[in-house]
């Protein structure tokens, strides 16, 4: 699998570069905050909003610590998806939140 650090992701960011960032935490914690280009699909939804993705671009996957988004990179990657998980998750992100 695939990985990135937050500071690795948040320097893309911070350099203008247009990614696919996927959190796959559930609602109620992405209402704390999330990392503003974010798209929110719960882990548990994954499976069905699949067709929501596109499978031309590279997703920056991300949850709380690492491990759903690690699950969830690895679901995708079996389905053809180009994914990178971004270890350490929100906890270690000390970039902008919304």
């Amino acid at each position: 699998m695939k990985e990135i650090t937050p500071q690795e992701l948040e320097a893309k960011l911070a350099a203008g570069e247009q990614v696919s960032i996927i959190d796959v935490r559930e609602a109620e914690e992405v209402a704390a905050g999330k990392i503003p280009q974010a798209v929110n699909i719960p882990l548990s939804l994954l499976e069905f909003r699949t067709q929501d993705i596109d499978k031309s671009k590279t997703h920056y996957m991300v949850c709380r610590s690492g491990g759903r988004s690690g699950k969830a990179s690895m679901f995708l990657a079996a389905q053809g998806f180009d994914v990178i998980n971004m270890v350490g998750g929100m906890l270690e992100w000390e970039g902008n939140v919304k």
